[in-house]
């Protein structure tokens, strides 16, 4: 009897140790799994998808082709949105005036209200086309940043070629009391002109202002083109900054682009930081200071032409740091372009 209390007593420990081994690794496995899996459903819940919805009173039309819009902003609780208008067929924004919309219904259905900013004088930098406009309420005011252009120099007919040597653009500015305008050019435009530099990464083309007030500044995210890429400049853009103490300027660039392979232009606050869509490398950068970006997304599929996000960070006193996460696009097949609204998640 004792032989055998000795031998139970003895074999004890031992097993124990076995079912805590046991234990212990059946629970390492049990947690190392789960973990994967939740890392996996987080990954696949930050990536950007775009869904799109047809919108009323500036989508398809016979008479007008719309397009290169703004983003959108809410005064009361209307909100408003500016874009490139062409008599159709027409549909490049180098032949275009600025045109403004209003909706109630965060932008399912709008209506168009109005010319917002016509040609410039005979012989000034926008006397041909005024285009790509943009937005910001600052202190009161509300400030329409454009891109504008005049006919060919020495062209004899007037004329615009839309060529890659002579055909300049700059962003200039109209300032109104109220959004609905009247919108009047400000003395010293054009705010931002091409770099006089050939090899600069803004020598040819600069377009698309896209604003944004930090650190007690006025920063004005832009695309530029190069003189020395020529026909090959639209699909080498890049985005590049200036910034300013007050909206009107005068404007100090950044010497460096910031997102190469840009194209159109959009940021916007995220995380305390700034994020940028880059169309042509189908990628979202993200900043922590607005000036060294990275990709944090890339090989997007389905994303947005010429996009405009409701910004409210852009309306006067607002401190919103967050997006709701829609806008308005374009879309556009032969002779036809038009403007449609996205959401993204």
């Amino acid at each position: 009897m004792k032989k055998s209390i000795g031998k139970t007593w003895y074999l004890f420990p031992i097993c124990a140790l076995m079912a805590l081994l046991f234990m212990v690794s059946c629970k390492s496995k049990n947690e190392e799994k789960p973990k994967e899996e939740v890392s996996a459903v987080e990954v696949a819940d930050t990536l950007t998808k775009f869904t799109y919805q047809d919108i009323s009173g500036i989508g398809i039309d016979s008479l007008y082709n719309r397009r290169d819009n703004s983003d959108i902003i809410k005064v009361g609780d209307i909100y408003y949105v500016w874009y490139s208008r062409m008599d159709s067929p027409i549909t490049p924004g180098y032949w275009a005036t600025i045109w403004y919309a209003t909706s109630k219904d965060e932008g399912h259905t709008w209506e168009e209200q109005g010319m917002a900013l016509g040609l410039g004088e005979e012989g000034e930098f926008d006397s041909h086309s005024v285009f790509t406009p943009n937005i910001l309420a600052h202190k009161g005011k509300y400030y329409l940043y454009y891109t504008g252009v005049k006919p060919t120099p020495g062209n004899t007919k007037k004329e615009f070629e839309n060529n890659s040597t002579n055909d300049f653009t700059a962003i200039g500015l109209a300032v109104a009391d109220s959004p609905e305008g009247p919108f009047v050019r400000i003395e010293n435009n054009p705010i931002l002109e091409v770099s006089q530099v050939p090899e600069d990464f803004d020598s040819y083309r600069i377009d698309d202002a896209s604003l944004l007030v930090k650190d007690e500044k006025i920063w004005l995210y832009y695309k530029g083109r190069s003189f020395i890429h020529g026909k090959e400049g639209p699909r080498l853009t890049k985005m590049g900054v200036a910034m300013a103490d007050q909206p009107e300027g005068p404007y100090k660039k950044h010497p460096e682009p910031l997102i190469d392979r840009g194209h159109e232009v959009l940021i916007w606050n995220q995380n305390a930081g700034i994020a940028s869509l880059a169309s042509l490398s189908k990628s979202i950068h993200w900043a922590k200071d607005g000036m060294n970006f990275s990709p944090t997304e890339e090989n997007l599929t389905n994303i947005p032409m010429a996009p405009g996000l409701y910004r409210p960070h852009l309306e006067d006193g607002n401190t919103s740091n967050k997006i709701p996460g829609w806008g308005i696009s374009m879309k556009g097949k032969k002779g036809v372009v038009y403007l449609v609204r996205f959401e993204m998640n």
